[in-house]
């Protein structure tokens, strides 16, 4: 993706878990420069996205606003004419059910490159990660599979001779197709399967038969899900694992009492980019993961600073960097303007936290310094080099937020030269799975890894009507902090604090949870 010529790729985002999409899909996602995404791709989950991506949703989630094709058609070629790397992401397979089409002839017609990459489709991967064979030498010897959108211009009566059926985009005409399926001669005690949010942490399974499911599943928001109808439904209690036999109406992926943090529900509130891996860390420890990111992370209202800073890179005796995003988006832009990390020789680089090393050493880089007990604050009082004259060049949040570091490090001599190298913000609105939990209060921890996101989750509950006097109800909710800082923010603004990490890393943050659970069994 180095060429100055635009391109779009379709990109099949497959079930919802990104470590079930292609090696090739992920690679794109990290060079992309611009992201045209459906409203059931999970953003928070796509962590390789660069900060500097322009992000932007396009709606296609049944019963609510959509962008018309035709806008989305004409976002592709007017950003791939401006030279842009596009990644147009798909949920599932581009061209199932995908309207791949109309976006190809539109590319076509106006001369621009483009690639369409295959993903798994949900009409494969709900029935696999249920336990449920699609064939079977006896019972399924071949599978349809259809979108219910519109039911009436079904086929239903060459339809029911198929021994077993997938049926996507049915959860609101559940009873239509049931109705339509016992109409043309399907029996009564037919099983069916619906899969609600596959290969998601909040994955559920409804088991049932023709005659039964409309009554089970009375009341629930079935969509998105993949329905499976036919006798292969009953050897999911042969093919699952055995302490996973109980799955109606239970999410699969957290079904394991043996761990530590199983039955409960944690909201994660990172950024968009970084909350796969600790909801993977709190995943393997049993939770339920419920992801509503507080932090949107893009670039600053103008690059001039870093830009003026990068061409003065060698005045410079030490760079600071105290966060991930710091890293990332500071090697980017060096990047942009033609440079690497040769740049930075006889540079002294100082970064705080393991996770700040770990980005850094991605770069091929091992820092210089890093501070005890992995917080900012210990940056200047265990600063290795004398600080009198010292020249430091601090690419940080635009919004600032390291007044008193920088304060300290100019009492001490130092020159400190800060410059915003991205933007956090607060997003628009809550996620609306994570709206649904905390309105029913079905939420048991709220995990906090920064201040400004303890911050951003106070503006969206305000925000959220909702979710109206929510932290009055928030006694029997778990609030817990990855560091002081964060923990004063929690005090102040939550008026409680549960959990605070020893270790002040996402792995003891993790640690100290299951150490508050346990402690209460």
């Amino acid at each position: 993706m180095k060429n100055h010529k635009g391109k779009v790729y379709l990109v099949g985002a497959g079930p919802g878990d990104c470590n079930l999409m292609t090696v090739r899909s992920h690679k794109l996602l990290s060079q992309a420069e611009v992201l045209i995404y459906d409203a059931l791709i999970d953003i928070p989950q796509l962590e390789l996205i660069p900060a500097t991506c322009r992000k932007i949703e396009v709606g296609k989630r049944g019963g609510k606003p959509s962008t018309q094709q035709q806008e989305i058609n004409r976002l592709l070629v007017e950003n791939c004419k401006l030279g842009k790397q596009v990644v147009r992401l798909k949920s599932g397979d581009p061209f199932i059910f995908g309207r791949s089409s109309s976006e190809i002839q539109a590319l076509k017609t106006a001369g621009c490159e483009f690639e369409v990459i295959p993903g798994i489709s949900s009409a494969l991967a709900a029935p696999l990660l249920a336990g449920i064979p699609l064939t079977d030498p006896v019972m399924s010897r071949c599978f349809a599979v259809m979108s219910a959108h519109e039911p009436d211009a079904l086929e239903w009566e060459a339809l029911v001779q198929i021994e077993t059926l997938v049926i996507l985009m049915g959860g609101r005409n559940l009873s239509e197709l049931v109705w339509q399926l016992q109409k043309h001669g399907r029996s009564t005690e037919t099983p069916i399967a619906i899969i609600r949010d596959c290969g998601r942490p909040e994955q559920q399974i409804w088991l049932g038969t023709l005659s039964n499911i409309v009554q089970q599943t009375a009341g629930q928001s079935l969509s998105p899900c993949v329905m499976v109808i036919g006798e292969v439904v009953r050897l999911r209690e042969y093919l699952i694992q055995p302490e996973s036999t109980n799955m109606i109406d239970t999410p699969v992926t957290t079904n394991n009492s043996k761990l530590p943090l199983a039955g409960k529900t944690i909201l994660v509130t990172r950024s968009v980019s970084q909350s796969a891996e600790f909801s993977d860390r709190l995943q393997q420890q049993g939770a339920r993961v419920i992801e509503m990111p507080a932090l949107v992370i893009g670039p600053p209202s103008t690059w001039e600073p870093l830009d003026s800073a990068i061409a003065q890179l060698s005045s410079f005796h030490w760079l600071i960097l105290t966060s991930h995003n710091a890293v990332d988006c500071f090697f980017q832009r060096l990047q942009a303007k033609g440079k690497d990390a040769r740049s930075l020789f006889g540079i002294k680089i100082a970064v705080v936290g393991q996770k700040t090393a770990e980005s850094l050493r991605s770069h091929s880089l091992q820092p210089d310094f890093i501070p005890p007990n992995f917080i900012a604050d210990s940056l200047v009082e265990n600063f290795p080099d004398n600080l009198q004259s010292c020249k430091i060049l601090f690419p940080r949040v635009e919004s600032g937020g390291r007044e008193v570091l920088v304060k300290e490090f100019t009492a001490k001599g130092a020159q400190v030269i800060e410059v915003p190298a991205y933007q956090s913000c607060c997003p628009e609105t809550i996620d609306p799975i994570a709206l649904s939990a905390l309105q029913n209060q079905a939420v048991n921890i709220i995990t906090f890894a920064s201040s400004k996101t303890v911050h951003n989750f106070c503006k969206l509950i305000e925000k959220s009507p909702e979710l109206s006097r929510y932290q009055d109800r928030l006694k029997n909710v778990c609030i817990a902090s990855i560091g002081p800082e964060t923990s004063k923010s929690c005090q102040n603004l939550l008026g409680k604090l549960d959990v605070e990490a020893k270790e002040y890393t996402l792995d003891g943050l993790t640690e100290a949870i299951v150490e508050w659970v346990q402690a209460r069994l």
